[in-house]
């Protein structure tokens, strides 16, 4: 009796471990499949260009939009027939924005915010779903730099660095996000860094927040694609050194193989990486080639890399965009010496 038993458990110890074994099979299949398919999409794409999205009428939010990139992209959407939420510290330069995009047609809504500043961003996204509604579209664009080497940065600095750069992301996200779930409708910018993949010297808090700004994207990514919301796009922007003010004074090695980025072109890019919603774009190409790079290579091997191509010495020369303004009002975000993008 106790045989037959022990061949009876035998056997479908047998028959389990084979369901297994298919299983793990036909899901395998699956995966390569899918893997295959996204791979094919992906070249087609890099020659041809799928169509861009009507934004007209969506309500698009975007932080730091007093100047730089944030003011260029919200000229952008203007011309595209969306109405603006412009968000950003500093009134004047906010009010300047805001006048831009009512020349080009479109609607406005100005808040002074600080970003870095949990509460302010939650009582500020009340105040703009009361007064314009919900958001459709958000870019998180607003950051500082201070430039410094890690010793000599004051502490409320470092924490004013990371508020900004990185903890306002969950802020904005948590305001905005659960209404774009619900109606499966939305879409959610992340403006990044080339600096969030490879770090530069002299930037200890600066690519510490940029870092974390890539796994946050990231991960949010997952949180929407298996929440099941196929409505939602996230889409994570890692440009270089652009020439908006923000790095004044800093100075490649080699400006013809990585050269300062323009702002216009650049902006251009990114929406076009919007309008398509693609998940991830590098500003330039090389971006992606330094970032392969960093994770092959041994690290000693990479600082090398990192020597030959000026990266040790590219903050030695940085003057930032207040110090040149600096006898008419303090740093930027309520705080000397910082500098916003």
């Amino acid at each position: 009796m106790e045989r037959k038993v022990a061949r009876m458990d035998s056997t479908a110890d047998d028959s389990f471990e084979s369901e297994t074994f298919l299983s793990i099979f036909k899901d395998l299949m699956t995966c390569m499949k899918h893997v295959i398919v996204a791979l094919c999409v992906s070249v087609w794409r890099f020659f041809i260009s799928p169509p861009r999205k009507c934004v007209k009428n969506d309500i698009v939010l975007i932080t730091g939009s007093g100047s730089g990139i944030g003011r260029q992209l919200a000229e952008e959407f203007a011309k595209l027939g969306a109405i603006l939420v412009l968000w950003d510290i500093e009134e004047k330069t906010n009010l300047e924005t805001a006048e831009l995009v009512q020349q080009a047609g479109a609607k406005c809504y100005c808040y002074t915010c600080d970003v870095g500043n949990r509460d302010d961003v939650y009582k500020t996204a009340k105040k703009v779903k009361q007064d314009v509604g919900d958001v459709t579209i958000l870019v998180n664009n607003a950051g500082v730099v201070s430039g410094k080497k890690l010793i000599d940065i004051p502490d409320h600095q470092i924490e004013k660095t990371i508020n900004v750069n990185l903890m306002a992301h969950f802020w904005t996200v948590k305001s905005f996000l659960p209404t774009m779930m619900r109606r499966n409708y939305g879409h959610v910018v992340t403006v990044g860094s080339s600096t969030g993949l490879v770090g530069l010297n002299k930037l200890t808090d600066y690519s510490t927040s940029k870092f974390g700004v890539v796994g946050f994207s990231e991960v949010l990514n997952y949180e929407v694609i298996y929440g099941g919301y196929d409505g939602v796009n996230t889409t994570l922007i890692c440009p270089s050194f652009v020439n908006t003010g923000l790095f004044h004074g800093c100075k490649m090695k080699f400006p013809w193989l990585l050269p300062a980025l323009e702002t216009q072109k650049t902006v251009d890019r990114m929406m076009q990486a919007i309008l398509t919603n693609q998940k991830m774009i590098c500003i330039p190409r090389s971006v992606y080639f330094l970032a392969t790079l960093k994770m092959i290579l041994p690290v000693d091997a990479f600082i090398e890399v990192k020597k030959f191509f000026g990266a040790a010495a590219f903050m030695d020369t940085y003057v930032g965009r207040d110090k040149r303004f600096n006898s008419s009002r303090s740093g930027t975000n309520g705080t000397n010496g910082f500098h916003t993008d």
